[in-house]
């Protein structure tokens, strides 16, 4: 009886009711359909986390160990689930600690909303305990940001927050809040976000462009299809496997872009980019119209500009209007969402096979593969090669697995050999490229991918920046799958200390710590091997705990990654060794 009183007090007019802000912000996640939130509590968003307490039954907290970790693993949540990921800190040190995370989703157009807690509004300007101006801080690497200093305006920048970071082409949302607007109550009532006003998230796409494109495409003897991550951020998978098959289009990928067609297709030729295939780079200067579908002509794509794919007509199929001739003139432009566009653009092509020019790319994998592919995978030298780690987890996954990867040698190796044959199976740091990603996304991934393996491929130095979210794992008993290949080094940069510093290797040998005692130290199932007999069995047996397993692989110490195009050639210049 007395809990009926007062939920009617706080009743006060039909539609609403009286709350705090903190409470309110419970609700406005859970009418945006939140259920999973990663964070760490502090003083300025303490009535926060109260709130969570309470709400335990229908939100679920997870405590990672610092605010970077909770970032990363919303991150690798959203790319597996298309869904928002949320992020929530304190102020001053812990919404800093977000930057990187934040920074990362928006080169890589990932959706996430972090949420800061903030000195009182009378505080602000003060240079109070742990006040930070995270909003000027964010301002940069943020879709959109906004300081929220009165209860009441909770509702309505929330749900303009979580518009903005799923519409059109997503991105990270930080909304900080002060710690008086979660104390204070109001009257609440929650209206989701349709539109924002001078916010045009998704193009109408123009027909005449899409004829134009279809009429390039349908003459061209030798057309190359380049597609990136705005294929999975547009749900636009079925669409484009239409499009190469009905067109018979050799179809090439960025990293970002990898596992929207399955690596399995005949008409699937790999990667481009500085470390790409040898076929899709070396051809990329021989095509007569390039078809660039939600990729942004990265510069690791690319190499010089001025010698890039001159020779060629250029169809960019984009949704966002900032990346339309930004680095790549193009001829034919076709904005709006990639399965909008390319369902309008189908009916129009012609099928065909082109079959003479697919045997080009056949010719040049030969080349490839017995130059590099062979020697990296089928080795005859006496360590492990990162290669044929990566080649046994795609043989007992069945090329089923999220493969999470962290930044650097092992990084291009798992895009290049990984094999996948569903979408949203790579998750890894793109635009940014932040050594630390993978062990906390691999948490997020996880836990919005149940159902799915998920491997974590890190290198020795990457894994110690965020090593302590071996605690996240333990504490939730997460069961990801941690693969370290271990050279002793910072891999990439001695690869480039190698080839283009004269081997002055400066501050690239890594004297690591015990990884397998520091696994144990979590009750996480270890194993270490250094001989290529043990490699198959462990693999298996990773795969097949129902827990979390930390396996170390000692593999060559110097190893290099080919293909390579030096930094600044032309991709003409691809380098096999």
């Amino acid at each position: 009886m007395e809990t009926l009183k007062k939920e009617k007090a706080k009743t006060t007019k039909q539609n609403t009711i009286r709350i705090s802000g903190a409470e309110a912000i419970i609700h406005c996640l859970l009418a945006e359909g939140v259920d999973l939130i990663y964070g760490y509590p502090g003083g300025a968003i303490m009535p926060l986390y109260d709130e969570f307490y309470k709400f335990q039954d229908k939100l679920t907290h997870i405590l990672t160990r610092h605010e970077q970790g909770a970032t990363h693993a919303a991150q690798g949540f959203a790319r597996v689930t298309g869904k928002v990921g949320v992020a929530v800190a304190t102020s001053g040190p812990g919404a800093t600690n977000l930057v990187t995370g934040l920074a990362d989703a928006q080169i890589d157009s990932t959706p996430m909303v972090c949420i800061t807690g903030q000195v009182a509004r009378h505080l602000l300007g003060t240079d109070a305990f742990q006040e930070t101006d995270i909003i000027g801080i964010s301002t940069p690497v943020t879709k959109w940001n906004y300081q929220i200093t009165e209860a009441a305006e909770i509702p309505k920048i929330l749900a303009k927050a979580f518009y903005i970071a799923r519409s059109g082409r997503p991105g990270p949302v930080l909304i900080d809040i002060t710690k008086n607007a979660q104390i204070d109550t109001f009257d609440f009532e929650y209206e989701p976000c349709k539109a924002v006003r001078s916010y045009k998230p998704y193009p109408t796409p123009d027909a005449t462009a899409v004829e134009t494109a279809a009429a390039l495409i349908n003459s061209a003897q030798k057309p190359l299809i380049v597609f990136g991550q705005g294929v999975i951020l547009g749900e636009a998978e079925e669409q484009l496997k239409e499009l190469v098959e009905k067109s018979g289009i050799p179809a090439a990928w960025t990293i970002l872009g990898l596992s929207a067609l399955d690596s399995s297709h005949p008409l699937n030729v790999g990667m481009v980019g500085m470390h790409g295939n040898y076929g899709p780079n070396l051809l990329t200067n021989e095509c007569d119209v390039l078809i660039a579908i939600g990729m942004r002509f990265d510069d690791r794509v690319t190499g010089s500009l001025d010698t890039y794919a001159k020779q060629a007509k250029i169809i960019h199929f984009d949704i966002d209007p900032a990346e339309i001739n930004k680095n790549v003139k193009a001829d034919v432009a076709v904005l709006g969402n990639a399965k909008q566009t390319l369902s309008m653009l189908l009916p129009l092509i012609n099928a065909n096979s082109h079959q003479d020019w697919h045997n080009e790319f056949k010719e040049k994998y030969k080349i490839e593969f017995d130059a590099v592919i062979k020697n990296d995978v089928y080795p005859t030298k006496e360590k492990i090669t990162m290669a044929e780690v990566i080649e046994e987890i795609n043989i007992a996954s069945d090329h089923n697995a999220i493969i999470v990867s962290d930044v650097g040698q092992h990084q291009m190796i798992a895009c290049r050999y990984a094999k996948f044959k569903q979408s949203k199976s790579n998750v890894t740091s793109g635009g940014l490229g932040t050594m630390g990603f993978a062990l906390p996304a691999a948490i997020g991934a996880k836990m919005g991918a149940m159902d799915r393996e998920v491997v974590a491929i890190i290198g020795d130095g990457g894994y110690q920046m965020t090593i302590q979210e071996l605690g996240t794992i333990f504490q939730n008993k997460t069961p990801v799958k941690i693969v370290v290949l271990n050279n002793e080094h910072l891999g990439m940069v001695r690869q480039w200390q190698e080839l283009f510093f004269e081997k002055r290797y400066a501050s690239t040998v890594m004297t690591n710590p015990d990884f397998v005692k520091i696994a144990e130290g979590y009750h996480i199932e270890s194993k270490r091997i250094s001989e290529r007999k043990d490699l198959k069995a462990t693999i298996q047996e990773m795969l097949a705990s129902k827990d979390a397993y930390f396996l170390e692989v000692c593999v060559e110490k110097e190893d290099n990654v080919f293909p390579m195009i030096p930094a600044g050639a032309s991709v003409s210049e691809v380098r096999l060794k």
